[in-house]
């Protein structure tokens, strides 16, 4: 079962639970069914890889692996600042998020 996410793909967000505390970074991939989010620079993990076609000289490879959505919190556009979202219905009926510290519509 898919799960209301609080962040999209391509919002802004820091980091605030874990090893990466702190961390800002773009969401790459959001994840619904488990509840999970890839954020660019946030929780790299090495992977070793074989040769292959692809990656003839195999390796170390470093990736971004999935953290928990809700260890990460959205940064607002424009205040700036971490703030939890709201969800709101416009007066054309579109359902927007908004920011709980300035009120500000997030999406576009």
């Amino acid at each position: 079962m898919a799960h209301k996410m609080h962040v999209k793909k391509g919002d802004t967000v820091r980091v605030i639970a874990g090893k990466d505390f702190g961390k800002k970074g773009k969401v790459l991939e959001v994840i619904p069914d488990n509840k999970r989010v890839i954020v660019e620079g946030v929780n790299i993990v090495h992977r070793h890889t074989r040769p292959t076609r692809e990656l003839p000289q195999g390796g170390i490879v470093e990736n971004e692996a999935p953290v928990n959505a809700s260890n990460v919190q959205l940064i607002c556009p424009r205040c700036g600042k971490n703030a939890r979202v709201g969800r709101k219905v416009l007066d054309s009926g579109k359902k927007v998020r908004t920011c709980k510290k300035c009120n500000e519509v997030v999406d576009k």
